[in-house]
């Protein structure tokens, strides 16, 4: 057994199809209430709203397939590494049932006027999982920070760090959304912007990491666009977040609306290198990439 965990570390998704199962869950549940809102629309009386059913199904499906594709980077023992897995799981699909057969019953999951006594006991669970999808996580990121050996895939690792610091940015965007109950700040700031573009670093910062591994680039080259990529993009994120903070909308042109947005073109443009070089290695690197992220999925 332990020479079959040494033999999956380091490889993406190896040795997490439960949580795969779990996030794909997400995904097939967002998309059968967007089937459903197409033919039936999104309101539900007295509270109930669809549309938020899916994009809550829909990012946490995504996030839990971010973590699947990582948690075998972190360097995490055995069983501290099942700990983890199985808390995910657990608040996770708590968290689907409620978000989900709440909206379709007309409760608002969180913080409902119009439901019962359990409704309300339903959502002060959905509160306590959130928190501990927030522990776990930390716990995830925590191992990412210590000291690590130099040939554990040090771009993609840099990548997850970066994206963890933004995904702690929007955990507090959550916590503030708690505290207001709502999502609305002032007279137009909306904290679901910057709270997905957090959790979307997940996807978007090891990614450059993981395209320049595959395109075989200099490491100190490659080190610097990862840099230069994601501070770019956390930078955006804090603007965006107190452009919210301000009470104003992050789409107006303002100063800070459009220094984010040039920061996010300059993540685009690290992205755009980073393909490039892909696309140029002679030696295969986009089948490498594509078996990597494909291949490993459904290792147990």
């Amino acid at each position: 057994m332990k020479e079959k965990a040494k033999d999956l570390d380091g490889r993406l998704f190896a040795g997490e199809r439960s949580l795969v199962i779990v996030g794909l869950l997400g995904l097939a549940l967002a998309g059968m209430i967007a089937v459903y809102t197409g033919f039936n629309g999104a309101a539900v009386g007295p509270e109930g709203n669809l549309h938020k059913a899916f994009s809550f199904d829909a990012a946490i499906g995504l996030f839990i397939l971010s973590i699947a594709a990582i948690m075998p980077l972190a360097g995490l023992s055995p069983r501290k590494r099942k700990v983890i897995r199985v808390s995910f799981i657990q608040a996770t699909l708590y968290s689907y049932a409620v978000e989900t057969i709440q909206h379709f019953r007309g409760i608002n999951p969180r913080f409902t006027r119009e439901g019962t006594l359990a409704d309300t006991i339903f959502g002060g669970l959905f509160g306590l999982e959130s928190l501990i999808i927030i522990i776990v996580t930390v716990l995830v990121a925590i191992s990412f920070f210590r000291k690590r050996r130099t040939d554990d895939r040090v771009l993609t690792v840099l990548g997850i760090r970066y994206a963890f610091l933004s995904t702690m940015l929007a955990f507090a965007g959550g916590i503030w959304m708690i505290a207001l109950q709502g999502r609305y700040t002032g007279d137009q700031g909306n904290l679901i912007v910057s709270h997905g573009l957090g959790f979307h670093a997940l996807q978007a910062l090891p990614l450059l990491g993981l395209l320049l591994e595959h395109a075989q680039v200099d490491g100190k080259r490659a080190r610097t666009i990862v840099h230069a990529g994601s501070i770019a993009w956390t930078s955006a994120l804090v603007l965006i977040m107190l452009q919210t903070a301000l009470g104003r909308t992050v789409f107006e042109l303002g100063p800070l609306p459009i220094l984010a947005c040039i920061l996010l073109l300059l993540w685009l443009a690290a992205a755009a290198v980073a393909v490039r070089e892909l696309l140029l290695r002679p030696a295969g690197g986009m089948s490498s990439l594509l078996r990597t992220l494909t291949g490993r999925i459904m290792d147990r």
